[in-house]
């Protein structure tokens, strides 16, 4: 059960045949801790979780209070709170598990989830530092979906539609002589993770943090473009738009 997922971290269960343990209330709690292990892994921040209701044979469940801390040399206030994640797993793909087949999750919605975009006086972001850990500790295979003879033996998850709906987004310009922004993001869609073939479960969870991050990065700068223009002090403007030709480049 080591290789659970972040965010469907249940999944694993199903492909080791564990189907005597899919209505124990035992397996929420062994969710719940791989959410928080593996979590850590892939951002090198504290990852907690509140509640994970899973009714598997329903192809249906939830995870609720999921929180990736912010990172140290910022505020205490989280870079992102997820309130509720809702799954819906198409059962019919378990069966061609055991035929390398990829389990299919038809729909992930994370809603009204809470993101905290914070500068430092460099002009450096929390979220940049998080992204920089994923892409040290995600396995090289995720980007081309190739998939090393090592990691064979974990079921390979396809995500059909990954929805961020109602992103609560603050931008902190604070430290750069600005204040702090808000803004509700228009609902953000991501189509086909993992390709027709799926990715291994246990690489999925950090390719689709990675996705999450970037897009509300994303967001986070097209929302706020002319604000840094106009108002963030001189001396840190350069600095700022260096780092935003950075990630546009990058993702």
């Amino acid at each position: 059960m080591k290789k659970l997922l972040i965010f469907i971290a249940l999944l694993l269960a199903i492909g080791g045949g564990a189907f005597w343990f899919l209505t124990s209330d035992k397996l929420n709690i062994l969710i719940a801790e791989q959410i928080e292990i593996q979590g850590k892994k892939f951002t090198e921040q504290l990852v907690t979780v509140e509640k994970v209701d899973m009714q598997l044979l329903n192809g249906a469940g939830t995870i609720n209070g999921l929180i990736i801390h912010n990172p140290s040399g910022f505020t205490t206030t989280p870079l992102f709170a997820l309130n509720e994640i809702t799954l819906d797993i198409n059962l019919k793909s378990l069966a061609g598990v055991r035929d390398g087949k990829p389990i299919v999750i038809d729909t992930i919605v994370i809603n009204k989830p809470e993101a905290l975009v914070e500068f430092n006086e460099s002009g450096g972001s929390n979220i940049q530092v998080i992204l920089d850990a994923i892409n040290k500790n995600i396995p090289q295979s995720s980007a081309g979906n190739e998939t090393s003879a090592s990691q064979t033996s974990s079921p390979k998850i396809r995500v059909k539609k990954f929805v961020l709906a109602g992103v609560a987004l603050r931008v902190d310009l604070t430290k750069l002589g600005n204040t702090t922004h808000k803004k509700t993001l228009p609902d953000i869609h991501l189509a086909n993770i993992g390709g027709e073939d799926g990715l291994p479960a246990n690489e999925l969870g950090g390719v689709m943090i990675k996705k999450a991050l970037s897009a509300i990065w994303k967001a986070a700068k097209n929302s706020q473009k002319e604000v840094l223009k106009e108002q963030v002090k001189d001396k840190a403007k350069d600095k700022v738009s260096e780092l935003f030709d950075k990630w546009n480049k990058g993702n």
